[in-house]
């Protein structure tokens, strides 16, 4: 097992003056896809999500950050959540689509914020008198958007998409800071997708009211 440790905090290249380990190249590629996949709704990002999890949980863990370290682990509990509950909705749906994307409710949107102010206060108070965090509140706040996007994303919360791409714009200095160039340019592009996702979400929900509207209107 550290054989395997080893070799993936190993450097494979240099980008911009800072070694690029195997590890971050896995999380690279797994989380391009995975980020793909949920924007065309597919369901296999999950697992890829998974396997992504894992990889930039050894990833983090070895940049000092632990607060997304943490935070990786509990985004693959979610993920087994996530990955059920579109598998539902898919049966719920009789075979006509996967779960169906919906906008939160206000009762969500304002519980899910406070939520996340308030926890990021907590994680870094806890990262800077409790660790060696150099960055605790960009730390902090990414740890808890994180998880309200991944739990409304589980959820077909059509707002999760605003929510990922503010983590991103967080992240992508944060991740410069510490040395991890791939992962930076990785979350440039995940800020792309997100985008890519957003309009591809709001074009299927803008054809379902057509189709419904168009139903509505055939006479009985």
């Amino acid at each position: 097992m550290d054989a395997v440790l080893d070799w993936m905090n190993s450097p494979a290249a240099t980008l911009l003056g800072a070694p690029v380990s195997w590890i971050e190249i896995i999380g690279f590629v797994t989380g391009a896809a995975c980020v793909y996949a949920v924007a065309r709704q597919k369901l296999w990002n999950w697992p890829v999500g998974i396997v992504n999890n894992v990889a930039f949980m050894v990833l983090f863990f070895g940049a000092g950050l632990y607060g997304e370290t943490l935070l990786q682990a509990v985004f693959a509990a979610v993920s087994v959540y996530g990955w059920y509950n579109w598998v539902r909705g898919a049966q719920n749906t009789a075979g006509k689509g996967d779960l169906p994307i919906r906008d939160g409710s206000r009762t969500e949107v304002v519980w899910g914020l406070g939520a996340v102010a308030l926890a990021t206060v907590g994680v870094a108070m806890i990262l800077t008198h409790g660790t060696d965090s150099q960055v605790p509140w960009p730390d902090a706040f990414v740890l808890a958007a994180s998880l309200l996007a991944t739990y409304w994303q589980a959820r077909k919360i059509f707002q999760h998409w605003y929510v990922w791409i503010v983590i991103d714009l967080v992240s992508i200095p944060l991740y410069f800071s510490r040395g991890l160039n791939l992962t930076a340019i990785l979350y440039i592009g995940f800020t792309a997708l997100c985008i890519y996702g957003l309009v591809g979400w709001m074009r299927t929900r803008l054809a379902a009211g057509t189709q419904r509207g168009q139903t509505q209107e055939v006479p009985a």
